[in-house]
Parts: structure tokens; sequence; C-alpha cells
């Protein structure tokens, strides 16, 4: 009996998706778990899965229409069974326009300390026979790059958005030989000529939800320099008895000492509800992730209840999916604190705004070797400054500046997050 694929609910604010691109077409055989067609939401482009096998009888919905939650988009079943399904009625094409190429962000030159000059070249794209990621052959389609001489670096040979950076920044030519001589030299020309860059549902979708919180919630904000010595050494010594793809990074540190202080001030692990403040019962510490076209907060579910190592090998597994397009519900609902890490960046000092509806972020800056002053004598030490921004509907500075005081705690003792 045939079955219909629907639209599916990846996240509790999705209402709707953009379907990008079908994988499969009318007639092709399908087992249950392959990817069926490519969606974007308001948080990312993911692999839509078929839950069943069989025949594809039916594409209800043509590609670049944005369907809504639970609508019908597909029919699996036996080859030759009859079907005859209308057009989905709530699926809405957008007329005026065609969904336009997303940008990607230009490709960072570290050895230069600024963005790579973009490669302005022509070449025939070869995406469709290309073992590569979905979000890998959108940013080679965004790019001009060709997917055939590129090498991948995933599973199997597979092309990921990692190998695309990579060639675009010189490790590897994603041009033909003929095309590399062209662009061996960079061009450094400036174009004066303006650019008309088409928005992505997740820039949109961050657009919104921050300005509602800067205009709605009342934002203040209590800085912090911790001392990192003993952190620091503490990770050091850990990180000499485990293999690489293990070691803890200071962001772990810092997002299990968050969790253990949120347990000691409900009050910042809360949302507001009208007149009422909700306390959390769970502590799940949401981590912004930058992803191409900008960012998304994936979820540490209970992180006060978590080892370190079983944060990081979390934080790594989420945030891969993320910039793959593969992320799950789970990976980004229920967050009940977030924070957000630039310390990766050599950045002093920021603030973060607020994630609805959420009442605190933490921002996170580099942990920095300086000169401090200690007894009366200069020696080098380990700063790092962090700053919480705090809705000032639901708590005060001082509670904002102790919480701060019980992280510190942690952070200078970091032996007390291993117990």
């Amino acid at each position: 009996m045939a079955e219909i694929i629907s639209m599916p609910k990846l996240g509790f604010d999705m209402a709707e998706g953009l379907l990008v691109r079908w994988v499969k077409e009318v007639g092709e055989n399908i087992n249950k778990g392959e990817v069926l067609a490519e969606i974007e939401t308001d948080k990312a482009t993911v692999e839509v899965e078929s839950s069943a096998s069989g025949v594809i009888l039916q594409l209800i919905v043509n590609q670049g229409s944005i369907v809504p939650v639970n609508a019908p988009i597909a029919v699996v079943g036996a080859a030759g069974e009859k079907v005859d399904l209308p057009a989905a009625k709530s699926a809405k094409q957008n007329a005026d326009e065609k969904p336009a190429p997303q940008s990607t962000p230009t490709p960072f030159d570290q050895t230069q300390g600024k963005p790579a000059p973009a490669q302005q070249v022509s070449v025939p794209l070869t995406t469709d026979s290309v073992k590569a990621s979905p979000l890998a052959k959108k940013i080679a389609r965004d790019r001009k790059v060709d997917l055939s001489k590129v090498q991948g670096s995933g599973p199997g040979g597979r092309i990921v958005r990692k190998d695309i950076e990579a060639a675009l920044s010189g490790g590897q030519s994603p041009f033909g030989s003929s095309q590399a001589s062209k662009v061996s030299t960079p061009n450094y020309q400036a174009s004066t000529e303006d650019r008309v860059i088409q928005t992505s549902k997740l820039r949109q979708a961050i657009g919104r939800r921050l300005v509602e919180s800067k205009a709605t919630i009342p934002h203040f904000y209590v800085t912090h320099e911790f001392k990192m010595d003993a952190l620091m050494d503490a990770r050091r010594q850990i990180n000499s008895f485990v293999p690489e793809n293990e070691k803890i990074s200071v962001n772990d540190f810092v997002l299990k000492g968050v969790a253990l202080s949120l347990r000691q001030f409900p009050n910042l692990n809360a949302t507001l509800n009208g007149d009422k403040i909700v306390q959390f019962g769970h502590v799940n510490v949401g981590v912004a992730v930058t992803v191409p076209g900008g960012l998304m907060t994936v979820v540490v579910r209970d992180t006060d209840q978590k080892t370190l190592p079983q944060i990081s090998a979390e934080v790594k597994a989420m945030a891969a999916r993320a910039r793959e397009g593969k992320v799950k519900p789970e990976d980004v609902d229920g967050s009940t604190f977030s924070t957000s890490n630039l310390g990766m960046y050599d950045v002093e000092d920021f603030i973060a705004i607020i994630n609805p509806p959420e009442a605190g972020i933490l921002a996170i800056s580099s942990a920095r070797e300086v000169p401090v002053v200690e007894n009366g004598q200069i020696k080098a030490g380990w700063r790092m400054k962090a700053t919480i921004s705090v809705d000032h509907r639901v708590s005060d500075g001082a509670e904002a500046a102790q919480f701060m005081q019980t992280l510190a705690g942690f952070l200078e003792n970091p032996v007390r997050m291993l117990l």
C-alpha cells in the first residue's frame, strides 16, 4: 500500500520548510532511511529521509516550494500502484522569484588575517554524479566549484563542507587543470559594482529573533575576569592522556562550570511567562555554532550531570551535524541558558544578545597569557573575560555578579568539576 511522505517538523518552532531539491525522482527505488529530498528551515539545510521503502510514485510539490509542516510531499509504494494525489494546496510556490543561491562566508586566509580573494571564473559544475553532502553541493553551486576536481575527506570519500572550503582557500584546486592556471595568481582588483545577495531563511530567522530580543528584553551586562592558570594546566594534563579527537577544550570546562553554577542560581536558568518566572528543572546549556550564512545553537542536555568528555563529544558531534546541514530536532531544541564563545578569534571582550525565551547568555572571550600583578610582583598569567547578559525583568545585577563569582570558583579550581 502506498505511503505518503510528509514535510517533517524539525524543531518546536518550525512552521514550514523550503523544498530545495529532490534527491530521488519518480520511478526510482528508495529504501527506508535513504535521502529523498533536501529542505531548508530557519535553522539549516536538512536531508529528509524516506519513511518507507518502495518506488517513488509521485512527487507532490515542486523544487523551490515552501511547504507547511506535515503537508504531503511525496508518495512511495509498489511498482505500478495507482495513486492520484493533487499538488498540496497548502504548498506555496514563490511565483515572484526563483530561489536565489544563498551567500556563503568568504574563506578566511589565516596566513594574512584577511578574507581570501574570491575566485572569479566560470567552470562547468559537476554535482549530481559526485558523492557529496547536500551542504557541500550547495556551497559548490554558489561558489562555482567543480566537485569532480575536489578530493573528499568524508566517509567513503564523500565531499563535505570543509573540503570545499579547503579547495577555495587554496588547499586543492576546485577547478579543471585548464582553469587552475588562470587563477593561480589572485586578482586583488576591487569591484566597484554593488552586489545584491538574497538572505537565507537562517539569516532572516536570526534577524527576527534578535530584533525581538533587543526590542522586548531589557538587557543588562556583568563582566568578570577569570584566573585560568589552573584550568589551562588541568586541560594540558588531561589532553596528554587522550587521543586527538577526544581532547578537551576550554569551552568544555566553561560549559560544565556554567551548568553547575546555574544549579545554584535557578533564577538565571529560567524564563518569564507573563507575570511568573518559570525556573527550569533541567539545565540544558546551548552552544552557539557558526554555520554557513549564520549561526545556530546546539543544546547539551542536563549539562550539569555530564562529565567533561561527554560534553566534549556531544558538542563536537552536534556542531559537525549543524555545519553539514544534518541537525536533529533534539540537537537544537530545549536550551535553558545559552553561551557564545569567540575565544578562537583572539577576542578580548564582547557581549551577546539573549536568546528568547531564555533569561541569560554568557559571552566567552579568549584565554590569554598576559602580565598580571600578584603580591606586588608582575608575572605572566592566564586570564579570560566573560560577560553575562541578563533579562532585567527576571534578575538584577547583584545576582548576576554572584553567579559570575560562583563560576569563577569552578573555573579557577577545575578539580571541583571533576568530582
